[in-house]
């Protein structure tokens, strides 16, 4: 019935789509802001894994990583464990992410002046996950910090990345905000609750969801955005449906694509489709 449901809602959506501007102008900020989480952990799990194959003699001297996009190219910083800390390995990726022509750079070297900003903001913000209640850990879990600077806004989103295969974790996110001088401003929980979902190497073409509370806000966010980018075409899923008080958000994992309806809308629909069916 959902999966019936669903594919009518993506069939019939054009009629309904006049008068969403509102709706799709926070959206489309929401998913832009998501694709550059993505890019960032993309840039850190490939990073990861080539920085540990090709300078393993650097691993003890390892202090933390992070990633940032600069100019399209996306680079996965290692930093020393000093309390000065250097660069001490550089990974470079372009736009397709892969490994085969990543860039390694072992030179050490000093921060630039934008690498030091979110080195600056990513500590702060890891002292305060160590020492705030506020920030919840489970089993076989990471939590994991993504700085981001971007047109003078500066945040660390943390998300909960799941430690064995098959699973795929909503919620748990949080958002710390900075400002220009680098102090912290506001933080707060994304999703109040830990949503784990399971899925197989079978190709079954899912449909998956999640709902969201009031406080989680209206739309997907922009961490549900990442972690469907980053985990997608491993479970296979056709689409992800996120639910909430007022709107329903259906992201298609095959295109990339969001479409966002009002509850009421979407009751419409769905009440069209039950008619269509009797007759």
């Amino acid at each position: 019935m959902k999966k019936i449901l669903i594919t009518f809602i993506n069939l019939t959506v054009c009629t309904i789509a006049f008068g969403q501007d509102r709706i799709e102008k926070a959206t489309s900020a929401i998913v832009d802001e998501g694709k550059k989480l993505y890019k960032s952990e993309m840039a850190s799990w490939y990073g990861t894994d080539i920085f540990l194959e090709k300078f393993s003699d650097r691993r003890a001297n390892i202090g933390g990583y992070f990633s940032y996009t600069e100019n399209d190219i996306s680079k996965c910083l290692f930093f020393s464990k000093s309390g000065n800390p250097k660069v001490i390995g550089t990974i470079l990726f372009d736009s397709t992410y892969n490994i085969n022509t990543a860039t390694a750079d072992s030179s050490e070297r000093d921060f630039t002046t934008n690498e030091l900003e979110i080195y600056t903001i990513r500590k702060i913000a890891l002292t305060e996950i160590n020492s705030d209640t506020l920030f919840k850990t489970f089993k076989n879990t990471n939590l994991n910090l993504i700085p981001l600077i971007d047109k003078g806004e500066k945040k660390v989103y943390v998300l909960t990345g799941p430690q064995n295969n098959g699973v795929v974790i909503f919620g748990n996110d949080y958002l710390l905000t900075f400002d220009k001088k680098n102090k912290l401003v506001a933080k707060k929980q994304l999703h109040k609750n830990i949503i784990p979902i399971k899925y197989t190497d079978e190709k079954d073409e899912a449909v998956t969801m999640h709902t969201h509370l009031p406080e989680t806000g209206d739309y997907i966010t922009a961490t549900d955005i990442c972690t469907l980018l980053l985990y997608e075409k491993f479970a296979k899923w056709k689409q992800h449906v996120v639910i909430s008080e007022d709107h329903v958000c259906m992201w298609d994992c095959k295109t990339d694509q969001l479409v966002t309806l009002t509850k009421k809308a979407w009751d419409r629909i769905y009440k069209d489709h039950e008619k269509r069916k009797k007759n």
